[in-house]
């Protein structure tokens, strides 16, 4: 999601409005690549920014990449996709997203994707909330447990950053990279159910991680 702010010197401008993008294909590999940046220019006169508009095409879509999923988790591992959820510190937002990839409208398991209770059976971490300090432990054993290769995916702006609770306090060590290797971040607080499976998609090598500028 991205908000502009408007201009009040000038509120009757369409391209001053607040606009929100429904954009989800927004994970990335790097925490540097979830910057969102952009070309403008600056009328000396008003002050006013101009911002250069970015046309991206568009990947395949979610039924599109169906398919492909499924011959790729069946050559990599010639099964079904075990992915684990932890929850390292959470608000629960990114969990009721998580939760939602698995109703009859988004319909997780269509890929070939199934959630398990137990790390030695998963290939894919799925890991939320800012890494508390009474989390590290836990969530490095979690991680331990399962089996090579294993994939972690950040999720959240808590689990790509540390969020609000920030790095190093307290009571928090940050995000999951300061205490995983991390291979695909999801931003978003929360992120929507279609971004997490676009996630996963990114995390399997089907689609491409798309680094959107931001639209004027």
């Amino acid at each position: 999601m991205r908000a502009v702010v408007p201009d009040r010197r000038d509120p009757g401008r369409p391209e001053h409005a607040v606009t929100v993008s429904s954009d989800v294909e927004v994970a990335a590999y790097t925490r540097r690549q979830l910057a969102r940046t952009a070309s403008f220019d600056v009328d000396p006169m008003t002050g006013r920014c101009t911002f250069s508009r970015v046309e991206v095409e568009a990947g395949p879509s979610l039924s599109e990449s169906a398919a492909r999923l499924r011959e790729r988790i069946c050559g990599r591992l010639g099964r079904s996709l075990h992915v684990r959820q932890v929850d390292a510190g959470s608000c629960n937002g990114c969990e009721l997203e998580i939760a939602a990839t698995t109703n009859p409208l988004y319909d997780l398991e269509r890929f070939g994707i199934h959630l398990v209770a137990s790390p030695r059976h998963a290939d894919v971490l799925l890991v939320t909330g800012p890494v508390t300090r009474n989390m590290e432990i836990a969530l490095r054993r979690t991680y331990e447990a399962a089996p090579e290769p294993r994939v972690v995916v950040a999720v959240g702006a808590c689990g790509s950053s540390g969020g609000i609770f920030g790095e190093g306090t307290y009571a928090a060590v940050g995000g999951v990279d300061r205490v995983l290797p991390v291979d695909v971040y999801i931003p978003g607080c929360p992120p929507r159910p279609q971004a997490i499976l676009n996630g996963l998609l990114v995390a399997m090598g089907v689609r491409e991680a798309r680094v959107e500028p931001l639209r004027g």
